[in-house]
């Protein structure tokens, strides 16, 4: 009987589960090709003018927009932020879930908004109330906006926080409330560190343009030392990624660190920090740091080379600080993003660059590198203590025009007082 029972019903009978497969999974890469690294890929070549086509359209609109300055830069900063933010959003987005929620996707870019908005207020206050300083009435409306800054971000974020508690609905909390951690996740992982771009270009285009520079470098010469020797593989979160790419790139990357400060450690309109928003060449004094210094080269180096010299600026051993963060630490930050990818299952995030993915993934490396680079410049290179255009500056923003004009004539007295006594 029991064999009858275990033959009766024939094994073509069993109903087969089709599994409709997302566009973005991670679908297995066939091994015809000859393995996962770059070197062993038959398709290679095509996939390689592909990203090489995107990457010289990226960076020739790179150079035009830093070239135009600071404002433009901040503004390509921004965009980008929006873009990333915009692929992270839709990472966890579930269309059945929103459709029983309208106006859910609203409250995302709510947050994201009056994050932007505290961020910025913070970092463009003080080149925003000089900009204005000759306008009177413009003056004092940002001077009180400057004031109260911090007490109109934090209604902005209670106005959000009362709009979800007010939204939520049955049998919808898990996916509610995991939404607001993954948006807040955003704000304090992707969009702080990526702000900290922003206050490098103000402190000089050079400190925004050198750390920005290496890790596309770095990414570059990792892929080309990975296409043409990689063989041996670097980390399991990447498959792709090799030990002769990730040394390969880490050499190039210092001795660039070191040629490109440089170069351009001599343009002044790189090198002085921008103290208001508006958009004209700059001339300043370049500061210790990028006036060449003359090194006398040893004998036996000059036997074999024509220099009995060289010119080096001081900023350039800062610059391989640098290009090491940026060859050995940075790259981790790819890693990370590799292992998310990988935890939600998908190849990319985001289709909006051939051969790249999204704006994300070209981002990831950045975001930690600006980070280093902002607080390494305030470490190690802005000197410590009270200067006078730090008074100056702390004049202009919390004391009123009346109040500027009393501290102006209190001075001139004490002043005068101390020429009669001497």
């Amino acid at each position: 009987m029991q064999k009858e029972n275990n033959t009766s019903v024939p094994s073509s009978a069993t109903p087969r589960v089709r599994h409709r497969r997302r566009s973005s999974e991670v679908v297995p890469e066939p091994k015809a090709n000859g393995g996962n690294f770059l070197a062993d890929d038959r398709n290679k070549y095509k996939s390689m003018w592909i990203r090489t086509h995107s990457t010289v359209w990226m960076i020739g609109g790179f150079a035009l927009i830093v070239y135009m300055g600071h404002l433009y830069i901040t503004a390509m900063v921004v965009v980008i932020q929006i873009f990333m933010a915009k692929e992270l959003f839709n990472l966890l987005r579930k269309a059945h879930e929103d459709r029983h929620l309208p106006g859910f996707r609203l409250l995302n870019w709510h947050f994201f908004f009056t994050a932007m908005f505290f961020v910025y207020g913070r970092l463009l206050s003080q080149p925003l109330v000089n900009t204005v300083t000759s306008d009177k009435f413009l003056y004092q409306f940002v001077s009180s906006l400057v004031k109260y800054h911090m007490a109109i971000c934090y209604f902005l974020y209670i106005a959000g926080f009362m709009w979800f508690i007010l939204t939520l609905k049955k049998k919808m909390y898990k996916y509610q409330f995991g939404q607001y951690a993954w948006t807040h996740m955003i704000l304090i992982v992707v969009f702080t560190q990526s702000s900290f771009t922003v206050a490098n270009i103000f402190e000089g285009i050079f400190w925004f343009l050198l750390p920005a520079s290496l890790i596309v470098i770095n990414d570059i010469f990792a892929y080309i030392f990975g296409f043409f020797f990689g063989r041996t593989p670097l980390i399991k979160l990447s498959p792709k990624k090799t030990w002769e790419g990730f040394i390969g790139a880490s050499v190039t990357t210092i001795i660039s660190a070191f040629v490109l400060a440089n170069i351009l450690g001599r343009f002044h309109w790189l090198t002085c920090p921008r103290k208001d928003l508006s958009t004209g060449w700059l001339q300043c004094d370049p500061g210790p740091l990028f006036k060449p210094e003359s090194y006398i080269l040893p004998g036996w180096i000059s036997q074999w080379f024509p220099w009995k010299e060289i010119s080096v600026l001081p900023v350039q051993w800062h610059a391989l600080c640098f290009g090491l963060f940026a060859s050995i630490i940075a790259p981790f930050g790819g890693f990370f993003a590799s292992g998310f990818k990988r935890a939600f299952k998908i190849k990319d995030f985001g289709d909006s660059i051939p051969g790249h993915g999204g704006i994300t993934d070209r981002m990831d490396c950045q975001m930690v590198m600006a980070v280093f680079a902002y607080i390494y410049h305030q470490s190690f290179v802005v000197r410590q203590g009270i200067s006078l255009e730090m008074i100056l500056d702390q004049i202009l923003t919390n004391l009123t025009f009346e109040e500027q004009q009393s501290l102006v004539m209190k001075l001139g007295q004490i002043l005068q007082e101390r020429l009669e006594q001497s």
